[in-house]
């Protein structure tokens, strides 16, 4: 018998959205990990928020909302909060129940800047990373370097000179400039919307652009993402970046480090021999300079191993650049792009380490 097609709504609802989700869906095993790294972190939200005055959003709420967004590359808050609204996985994930009012989107933005200062995006990351050496994930002996350039939100069009000739007269629309044959560089010019963006050419022949410089730390047994700085994009910025990260990762066993052609310095060769890191740098070799690296390192069977494992630090990238925040960076200022750049790695290593958690067992 053909059923009827009644769509009047029920008054009351008696099913949760824990049932809703089935069993096997990968945000479980996600969501498992960001909670027990969110319940460590209530002291350091605790510091950042006031004892008085009105209850804010939760700000662990906010974080998994801001996961989302990462994981499902959805492009603005303004559209999560729409998603939030009538997605009933989204609404299980974030932690809210099926009746409650979706937060205006403009709670991002004011709540960033607490967490920012309460380091919260940093302090997830190295949670994780516990997790995975917990799970023996981790080598902590091998690693991979590089730097990838992250696009302003600002435009070349924008910038000013920095002595003020060029100004607009007054509010309203710009007066017509004749740019042509006119040099701009990181002396002369700046960007009045993203001053700490640089001007930077990824090689001959392609177009310049407003960057900032991402630097990613990746451990070789699994080629997790074990850190990460941001850096301005000057050319000097990846060797600084890559000693950095080391220094946070001390350890007392001997070490290596992997790298681009790029890491080919003796200064950067030599500071990584002083930390006990053994330098597996690609060597460049060109008619007017010589390699940095010796046959004391190079005749090893592990120097070719780190060259070729080091590629899979381009995962990293790929995945965070796919539709995600370092494709082009929609906030602007370092300090601002650095805490959302940590933030999209966090959750690239917290995917890999979800996914490798829940893998089967060898037989």
């Amino acid at each position: 018998m053909r059923g009827t097609d009644v769509q009047q709504a029920g008054m009351f609802s008696y099913v949760s959205l824990e049932s809703r989700v089935p069993p096997d869906h990968p945000l479980r095993g996600i969501k498992a990990l960001l909670d027990e790294a969110l319940a460590g972190m209530s002291r350091d939200f605790e510091r950042v928020y006031s004892q008085e005055g009105r209850p804010s959003i939760p700000p662990e709420r906010l974080g998994r909302a801001s996961t989302l967004q990462i994981l499902y590359s959805i492009r603005s808050e303004r559209l999560l909060c729409e998603q939030l609204d009538y997605n009933l996985l989204f609404r299980w994930f974030v932690g809210l129940s099926i009746d409650e009012r979706i937060w205006d989107h403009s709670t991002f933005t004011k709540n960033r800047d607490r967490l920012i200062e309460a380091k919260i995006a940093r302090k997830l990351l190295r949670r994780i990373v516990r997790k995975a050496g917990q799970a023996h994930l981790l080598s902590n002996e091998h690693f991979s370097v590089d730097g990838t350039l992250i696009e302003s939100w600002a435009a070349v069009k924008s910038m000013r000179r920095r002595d003020g000739k060029d100004e607009p007269p007054g509010p309203g629309r710009n007066r017509a400039v004749d740019f042509r044959g006119e040099r701009r560089t990181n002396e002369t010019h700046i960007s009045p919307t993203d001053p700490q963006a640089r001007l930077y050419r990824k090689a001959d022949g392609q177009p310049v652009r407003l960057c900032h410089m991402g630097h990613v730390l990746m451990d070789h047994r699994e080629a997790l993402a074990v850190d990460v700085e941001v850096t301005p994009a000057d050319g000097y910025g990846e060797r600084a970046a890559a000693l950095k990260m080391l220094d946070r990762h001390p350890s007392n066993k001997k070490r290596t480090l992997a790298a681009d052609k790029a890491y080919d310095t003796s200064d950067f060769v030599g500071d990584c021999r002083v930390r006990q890191v053994t330098p597996h740098v690609a060597m460049q070799i060109t008619k007017y300079r010589d390699t940095a690296i010796d046959n004391r390192t190079s005749r090893h069977p592990g120097y070719a191993a780190s060259l070729r494992i080091r590629k899979r630090i381009e995962e990293c990238f790929g995945w965070c650049k796919d539709g995600r925040p370092l494709r082009k960076m929609k906030l602007l200022g370092q300090q601002q792009v650095a805490f959302l750049t940590t933030l999209t790695v966090g959750c690239y290593t917290l995917l890999r380490v979800a996914n490798l958690l829940a893998r089967p067992a060898p037989a």
